[in-house]
């Protein structure tokens, strides 16, 4: 497996597990259990947004730039269905 496989998985797993420690966070009745889930969340995150970085760095993770237009047509798109 290359670097660029191993670090797509593993941004995806840091993903899923944000998830897990928000729902978590979110649904505890014990204080020091929410406080050591909302700890995790904010390292998770952290570590999502450096190994985010790190692929972007490389090229890895291309981001696609949206044009103003499209952005206008889909927000008048919304709008117009509410």
């Amino acid at each position: 497996m290359n670097d660029q496989i191993t670090m797509d998985n593993y941004l995806l797993i840091l993903k899923s597990t944000v998830e897990v420690y928000i729902h978590g966070t979110l649904e505890s009745s014990n204080e020091d259990i929410k406080n050591l889930l909302k700890q995790g969340l904010d390292e998770t995150i952290n570590h999502q947004a450096r190994t985010y970085n790190e692929m972007t760095k490389y090229g890895w993770y291309q981001i696609n730039n949206v044009e103003n237009n499209i952005i206008k047509q889909t927000l008048n798109k919304v709008n117009a269905s509410n």
